[in-house]
């Protein structure tokens, strides 16, 4: 029976502000295991996303599971591996690039001594929609936009405050097909440009607490409207996510602290 080393870092935090992010434990594997045997493990582990890392041909391969399926892009999960590798490999190496299954590459790194980067792909607005019934019902907020991305679809509301006192009816969200809902409004405060908070119905979680792939759409929404591509961002999810990113062509660079909050071994499954 293998033994797998892994440790859990909390990232997209500010800990000043009690804004706690999100949590991924970062599973070291030897090599690819079956995806059956990494679905129990996340189950195990019970978190938004666990990330199961091992290097192959001398690059690193990724892939994340939640609690009840497979990730197939994980902002959150990936500034969580750049933190293990940076924290027990060689933290002299500038760039990593992550290889995920579906054949995307991640790349970041080690930021200063607490942060890490990741560039991911952005996801432009595609079109805007009507506005369903069942999304004003689901939401109970404002809504002055409904726009379909390459990940999940956005929503613009009013103010933070609308974002902030949300209490979605999740039973009536899952009665549209659409899988997740990036709810966003400009910030309050002059030091933070926008806020969000990230929905999905139909799985276990319901909502992520800091979610990087959203940022992915955000960075880009909002360089639009806002005409600039430097960014500030609260997730104002119960955990509170905190991001600083830039929008670089196509791609957006996100910046997140992270703190190592467990390690251990599991030693069976």
């Amino acid at each position: 029976m293998r033994e797998y080393d892994f440790e859990t870092y909390r990232v997209f935090t500010n800990l000043k502000q009690e804004f706690y992010g999100n949590t991924s434990s970062v599973v070291l594997l030897g090599g690819p295991i079956e995806a059956a045997r990494m679905q129990r493990i996340a189950s195990d582990f019970w978190q938004p996303a666990t990330t199961f890392l091992w290097k192959e041909n001398n690059s690193w391969k990724v892939r994340w599971f939640a609690p009840d399926a497979e990730i197939k892009l994980c902002g959150h999960g990936s500034l969580a591996a750049m933190a293990f590798i940076h924290d027990n490999f060689d933290n002299t190496q500038e760039q990593i690039t992550l290889q995920t299954s579906s054949k995307h590459k991640i790349k970041g790194g080690k930021y200063n001594d607490n942060k890490c980067f990741i560039e991911l792909e952005s996801f432009p607005v595609i079109e805007e929609l009507p506005i369903p019934q069942a999304l004003k019902e689901g939401l109970g907020i404002p809504i002055l936009g409904f726009y379909t991305t390459g990940n999940k679809s956005i929503v613009l509301t009013d103010t933070e405050e609308s974002v902030q006192s949300m209490k979605p009816n999740f039973e009536r969200l899952r009665t549209l097909d659409t899988f997740g809902y990036i709810v966003t409004a400009p910030a309050d405060s002059e030091e933070v440009d926008f806020v969000s908070r990230t929905l999905v119905p139909h799985v276990h979680q319901l909502e992520d607490p800091a979610t990087g792939s959203s940022h992915a759409a955000l960075v880009p929404f909002w360089s639009k409207k806002l005409n600039k591509t430097s960014f500030k961002s609260l997730q104002q999810s119960q955990r509170g996510g905190s991001f600083c990113a830039d929008l670089l062509g196509n791609k957006v660079k996100l910046f997140g602290a992270y703190q190592k909050i467990n390690k251990g071994t599991i030693c069976s499954f």
